[in-house]
């Protein structure tokens, strides 16, 4: 299908207009304001303590033991950037 400049004109000038008519009836009919504003104290959002014990620092995250070489990689960069900065 050929799209003629006539047709093509005539096509986005009605673009236009449709849009600039959507502006300018946001611009003069502001949506209502109804909006409710949140509780200071929202019922049944309260927190409760868990049963669960405390986390110590010797808990291990799951993490398995890294390879030598990545190790070893790791703290070559780390002594890098805290003697020369990033």
């Amino acid at each position: 299908m050929k799209a003629t400049p006539a047709a093509l004109a005539a096509s986005l000038l009605s673009g236009a207009l449709v849009l600039n008519a959507q502006v300018a009836s946001a611009q003069t009919n502001p949506p209502p304001a109804t909006a409710t504003r949140p509780e200071a104290n929202p019922s049944g959002q309260i927190s409760v303590p868990s049963n669960a014990p405390p986390a110590t620092t010797t808990q291990t995250t799951g993490e398995s033991s890294r390879d030598p070489m990545v190790k070893k990689m790791n703290e070559d960069e780390k002594a890098k950037v805290e003697t020369k900065g990033k």
